[in-house]
């Protein structure tokens, strides 16, 4: 698979120690810590790369033609159902270092106005902003997970950690059909970074999954996640050739967890691996394209559409690979990866209501992110902010 036995040993048991597979090259010390990730918000923002560098140039200021004054109107109402005091703690500067805090654990404590303070009326609202900037399966998806985290407090009989309501939201910026502004949501297993600019929108990083992925009991009973992803990236894989998937195919051994994009992993070095695209026929390319659609589709359709083209104009240069095996019940984790997007999915260990040493189907966690200097619409505000720098009409940091 590798070529060589000692580098095939030494991924064995780096997975089997839950360490992601590719080369992550971080110096010594630079790792957030378990807690709040200081070390890692104490860095600059320079974004995903590969090679140890960032690609210039790929993400451009320019009209996609698709309105987002949706998001905006219902921004404005959700800001103005706010008490002095609670919006007091939502709103942050549009380049805050807030927009980096996000985490899946609970480790620190959430700013923003909660769910579970907001009124009736109120995250109505909420929803509204999630909706009009999402697709309805996006939408969806936020609330299962929501009723899910539900469903685990239940399971845990923890409600102080867990609960469909434990979920925050931060706008940065001011609401604008021009100038740069955005969204957040931060809670277990649900972060969505959502930046606008005039009419583009960056919706990365994005964190979504669960445990458990199916409630078979309790108030949420039947609600269940994340299984055409799940099954997706399965298809694909059994859709390659024996040579093909010794390409992709890092390792047959899935024994512990493999995301390495998640919280406080803003500026990590991350190699390509697998299989690239331009190895595939038309009929694989296109179950890779579906594999990507299901995350990018959880967008509204005006934006997915605009960023499934911007992945197709890179799709030669994009990359799936695989750790675990292909049954029917097996465990995997698959990745794709891109100059301009990065997808992953894991089937995870058990965390609550218990703790499992091997990693089960029934916790899942898959991140999207924006490579190359783009996550939270970075790269578009550093080019907007040049672009105004003597415009005096432009107040930016």
């Amino acid at each position: 698979m590798f070529g060589n036995k000692k580098i095939w040993f030494v991924a064995v048991l780096l997975a089997a120690a839950g360490v992601g597979f590719n080369a992550v090259s971080q110096p010594p010390g630079r790792r957030p810590p378990r807690g709040g990730g200081e070390a890692s918000l104490s860095e600059p923002f320079r974004g995903i790369s590969s090679g140890g560098v960032i690609r210039e140039g790929l993400f451009k200021i320019e009209s996609t033609g698709v309105s987002t004054e949706p998001v905006v109107e219902a921004a404005e109402k959700f800001l103005a159902s706010l008490s002095e005091e609670q919006r007091s703690r939502t709103t942050y500067p549009v380049d805050d270092l807030e927009w980096r805090k996000w985490d899946n654990r609970h480790f620190y404590k959430r700013q923003g106005v909660g769910f579970d303070e907001m009124s009736p009326a109120q995250r109505e609202l909420a929803f509204d902003l999630i909706g009009a900037s999402l697709s309805a399966k996006g939408l969806k998806l936020s609330k299962d997970i929501m009723k899910l985290n539900g469903t685990l407090a239940e399971l845990a009989n923890n409600f102080d950690e867990y609960g469909e309501w434990l979920y925050w939201i931060t706008v940065m910026g001011e609401p604008s059909t021009s100038e740069p502004w955005g969204w957040q949501i931060d809670g277990h297993h649900l972060i969505i970074n959502y930046f606008v600019l005039g009419d583009q929108v960056v919706m990365s990083p994005v964190f979504v999954g669960s445990e458990p992925v199916h409630a078979t009991s309790g108030k949420f009973k039947g609600t269940i996640v994340l299984q055409d992803e799940q099954y997706a990236g399965l298809e694909f894989m059994r859709s390659l050739d024996p040579e093909q998937q010794k390409q992709s195919i890092v390792s047959s051994v899935k024994s512990g967890n493999n995301a390495v994009a998640q919280a406080y992993k803003d500026n990590i070095d991350l190699d390509y691996a697998g299989i690239p695209a331009s190895k595939l026929n038309e009929s694989q390319r296109e179950l890779l394209l579906k594999v990507i659609g299901l995350y990018v589709g959880n967008m509204d359709e005006g934006h997915a559409k605009v960023k499934m083209d911007e992945v197709r104009r890179h799709l030669d240069e994009t990359y799936f690979s695989w750790v675990g095996e292909t049954n029917d019940d097996s465990v995997y984790y698959y990745r794709v990866h891109s100059p301009v997007l990065l997808i992953e999915f894991d089937h995870e260990r058990r965390v609550a209501p218990f703790r499992s040493s091997e990693p089960t189907r029934d916790h899942i966690h898959a991140v999207i992110r924006t490579p190359n200097g783009n996550d939270y619409g970075k790269d578009l505000l550093r080019q907007h902010i040049e672009q105004h720098h003597d415009d005096h009409d432009h107040d930016h940091p």
